[in-house]
């Protein structure tokens, strides 16, 4: 049954590109996991606070489930809407210096809701070239025109604007951190060019929600630019340590998706127990800087420790630290033995990354201690420089 599917994982394995669940048997304090009987060091992990196994998040789970049930039951537009909901999107709103908030399942649903409710055909989005697969799924299904540049270029971008009529809508799309390389969008520049060319700006602050900005708000608070962006959308699944998406903004901008973001209406509401943890992440966040602070003063070594051996960093300015390899071979093999020496660092193929580029991507949390990332750091130093990835 289903031989071609047989041949094309045939022709993924043969390019290194097939990929395989490995089982996390226990997650273990200090920011270490055991997989296959091994304890590893977890290098992978997008717990960049250190919140996923946080007490205070489990008990604030634990009451919302004992008092409001472990499901919603409907979705929100039907009989959903729980108390609790409304409650999480006025913090949200807060949180993020807006009018309201929305809250998505994941935050894959709430790039999907967001862009095809606000873009269809007629339209005209202009997406930064290393933005978000969920982004670029979005943009797929708005039906809009798109139009790609060139990885913060904002040269090619204003030339694109200039170039391309007005179209109905005009949307700017960016990660404020990109995932794969961990270096920031000019948003200074977007700002400036969404206003001179009349077009909304949307930034995914997902790698940077907890982590940026004096309130943990992102990079657009970070820059004291929270105003010049339209649309702010999140996630709560990394450094908030538990589930889902938000869109934050005007309160008509809300009111909207809640009329026409398919991912919203057609979903059954977030479930309580997953509220609760986001009340009391959003709580961590605000009172306890220090965390965002020594997670970044810590990255910002670990980042140095490498350039200096000479790995590329590939731009890295934030938690997420990637090493240039190259081929998928190699990087498959440097991943392999950085695990033989108790670290887990993935590495990261194309589609995710383009033909050329493999790296192994190092994800920081406030939960490593220095000692054990200044260990980390020998080790893969040592280890890129025995297979030839530095001399």
């Amino acid at each position: 049954m289903f031989p071609e599917l047989d041949q094309e994982l045939a022709a993924l394995a043969a390019q290194a590109l097939r990929r395989r669940l490995q089982v996390v048997e226990t997650v273990l304090p200090g920011g270490r996991v055991r997989v296959a009987g091994q304890v590893l060091l977890n290098l992978s992990s997008n717990d960049y606070l250190g919140l996923a196994q946080d007490p205070r998040l489990i008990a604030g789970a634990q009451e919302a489930a004992a008092r409001w049930g472990v499901g919603a039951g409907a979705s929100r537009l039907v009989a959903g809407h729980l108390g609790l909901h409304e409650d999480v999107e006025k913090e949200l709103a807060a949180f993020k210096d807006a009018e309201a908030a929305v809250l998505f399942s994941t935050g894959y649903m709430a790039n999907l809701g967001v862009i095809t409710a606000l873009m269809s055909q007629g339209d005209v989005i202009f997406s930064d070239r290393l933005n978000h697969a969920s982004i670029m799924d979005g943009i797929r299904l708005s039906g809009a025109t798109l139009h790609r540049f060139p990885h913060r270029d904002m040269n090619q971008l204003e030339k694109i604007l200039r170039q391309t009529p007005g179209g109905k809508r005009r949307l700017i799309i960016t990660d404020s951190v990109f995932s794969v390389d961990g270096d920031l969008a000019p948003l200074w520049e977007l700002v400036a060019l969404k206003e001179r060319y009349g077009a909304w700006l949307m930034i995914d602050e997902a790698h940077a929600t907890g982590v940026l900005g004096p309130g943990g708000a992102g990079l657009a608070q970070a820059l004291g630019l929270a105003a010049g962006v339209d649309i702010h959308m999140g996630t709560l699944s990394k450094a908030l340590g538990s589930l889902g998406g938000y869109v934050a903004g005007e309160r008509r901008l809300i009111d909207y998706l809640h009329n026409k973001a398919r991912s919203f209406i057609y979903t059954t509401a977030m479930p309580p127990p997953v509220l609760g943890a986001i009340q009391a992440a959003l709580r961590v966040v605000r009172e306890e800087p220090d965390r965002r602070l020594r997670l970044l003063q810590e990255a910002e070594k670990f980042r140095r420790g490498l350039q200096d051996a000479g790995f590329d960093t590939l731009g890295s300015e934030t938690q997420i630290v990637p090493v240039l390899v190259g081929k998928n071979e190699p990087a498959l093999e440097f991943a392999a033995a950085l695990r033989a020496r108790g670290l887990m660092a993935v590495a990261l193929r194309p589609p995710t990354v383009p033909p050329g580029r493999a790296r192994v991507r190092f994800s920081l949390s406030a939960a490593h201690s220095p000692a054990d990332l200044a260990r980390a750091l020998q080790i893969i130093v040592a280890t890129g420089q025995e297979m030839g990835i530095v001399s």
